[in-house]
This record gives structure tokens, sequence and C-alpha cells, in this order.
């Protein structure tokens, strides 16, 4: 057997893997035996951005077999769609979480922002909310635009107004991604797409070839990809989350993923405090005096709606 290589997962597709090694060599590999990752019930047991180490095959077809799984940075997962587990990652060690939303065409609801940003919280992985499609807005759009970013700002959040079209602010977004690797989420048709390929023509072709697969049809699977910026860095394209699940939340903790409940949870009167109608909230207080946005509070209350311990 030859001596084992070490390389980064950027694609998966269920049953192979394609593995990156340094100097940019691409491998397909397949799973050696059966892998439990300790404490997380999850559909794939190997995730795009997981460094791992594959031994050659003996027939020099010039595939490989994964060996081993190196320890994680950190993860995102969610909700998967069999019913049997718990949940699906999405992507391993990720350095930030990029959301692309718009105001329009489609209109990305700040409740869908908050899931992705409160789940990356809970992996403690940084998130940039990026507004694109500023040449479609209408002074109202940007009226509402300019409260959501001092929201998002004034939680602590970095935030960006782009135009892939106009090439607006699409330097800075460059500058964001440059030497990281990114997870990019958004809806279909929010202009991922455009915006990776103004900043880099090089990944032209696979982006399309990617976002028009998933766009076809209705698929209940979603694999991540990852592409080596030019530049410098990864992004991670997670085209069709139609919906962002939240795992593994308790009731009492969802407040600590909203960077601005947390930072005034402790001068609330109850330790167990859920910030909806207990005496003595901090949380509640902030709500009334307007430090804290409106939307985020509502969407915070539809989260708890919706966990069930």
């Amino acid at each position: 057997m030859s001596k084992p290589l070490t390389g980064k997962v950027i694609k998966s597709t269920g049953s192979w893997y394609t593995v990156l090694i340094p100097g940019g060599k691409l491998y397909e590999c397949r799973l050696k035996g059966k892998f439990r990752i300790k404490g997380i019930r999850t559909t794939n047991p190997i995730a795009v951005g997981d460094e791992v180490d594959f031994s050659l095959a003996e027939n020099k077809d010039g595939t490989g077999s994964i060996v081993s799984i190196h320890e994680r940075k950190n993860y995102i997962i969610r909700k998967a769609t069999k019913l049997s587990k718990a949940s699906h990652i999405i992507a391993a060690n990720i350095d930030q979480a990029v959301v692309i939303a718009s105001m329009v065409k489609p209109r990305t609801s700040t409740g869908f922002i908050d899931r992705f940003l409160t789940t990356a919280e809970a992996y403690h992985i940084p998130s940039v909310v990026v507004f694109n499609k500023m040449d479609l807005y209408s002074e109202k759009h940007i009226e509402n635009l300019a409260y959501y970013l001092d929201v998002y700002e004034s939680a602590g959040y970095q935030t960006l107004v782009t135009s892939a079209v106009e090439d607006f602010h699409m330097v800075e977004f460059k500058e964001i991604l440059k030497d990281k690797v990114s997870l990019l989420a958004g809806h279909s048709g929010v202009g991922k797409s455009a915006m990776v390929n103004s900043i880099d023509p090089t990944l032209n072709l696979k982006i399309g070839k990617i976002s028009e697969y998933h766009e076809k049809g209705k698929h209940t699977t979603t694999f991540a990809e990852m592409f080596k910026l030019s530049f410098g860095g990864y992004i991670v394209d997670t085209p069709g989350i139609k919906e962002f699940g939240l795992v593994e939340f308790a009731k009492p903790e969802l407040g600590q993923r909203f960077p601005e409940f947390r930072s005034r949870m402790q001068d609330c009167r109850f330790n167990n405090c859920l910030h909806m109608d207990e005496p003595g909230c901090a949380v509640i207080k902030a709500l009334e005096n307007g430090e804290i946005g409106e939307f985020r509070y509502f969407n915070y209350l539809n989260m708890l709606d919706g966990i069930h311990r």
C-alpha cells in the first residue's frame, strides 16, 4: 500500500469525494470502511472542506481510499432531508459564512438571513451579510435597506451592498473573500454566481453548470462544492438551500445566537429568561428603547416557536 496522501475535500457526490492536494492535483476517492464522527448524527460522514488522508488504489486507476479525517476546526449543518438522520453537514473548516440577499427579484426574507446567522453563530463562524442587486432598488427599498444595515451592524455583523451588474462594491466583495474559506449561501436568483464570476472569471463555467443543475429539478439533497479562487482562498457554493433548518437548539440557547441579545442577557432578572414576557428582561427593555431591531426580535420569536425542547 502506498504512503497516504493528505488533501482537502472539494466536492462530494455521496459515494465519491474529490480531494485536492497541495500542488493542485485532484483525486477521486471513496471511503474506506464505516466512519462515525463522535457526537454528530449526520447523513454524511465527510463534508466539503474536510482535510483527509487517503491511499491510492493498488489497481493504478488513480482513485483513492480515504483512511482518516483530520480534526475539524468547525462545521456548519442544516436539517437533513432524510428523517432517519438528524442533520446534514454542509461544510467543514470554514473561516466565514457569507449570506447573499436581495431586496427584490427574489426578495430575501430577514427570517432566512437570521436563521442562517444564528446557525453560523452556533458553530462560532463569523458572518457577513451582503445585499446584492443594488441597481434594481427603488427609493423605498433603499430606505428599508438602510434600516436593515443599521440593525445588522449594531448587532456586530459586517455588511456590504453590491451590484454585480454595475460592478458596484465588487472590489470590496473580493477583499472579503481573499485568502479565506467562505461559505456562500442565498436563494437561487440573488446573483451569487454573477458576483463570483465578476471577481474571478476563471470560475465562470463551473459555477454556471452547478447553478443550472440545481435549478433544473427539485433535488432533495444539496451537495456543496468548493472552488479555489485565483486570488487566494476558497468559496463553498451551496445552491438550493431554500430554507435553513435550525439544528440542535434548545429554547434557552437561542438567545445566545443573537449577539445583541447575548451582550444584554446577564442583565435579565432571571437566568433562564426567554425574552418573551418575563419581568426585568434586559432584551425587551433594549427592544423598547430601539436598541434592537424589531424584525430581529420577531424572527427570534418565530424561531423560538419552532423549537420543541
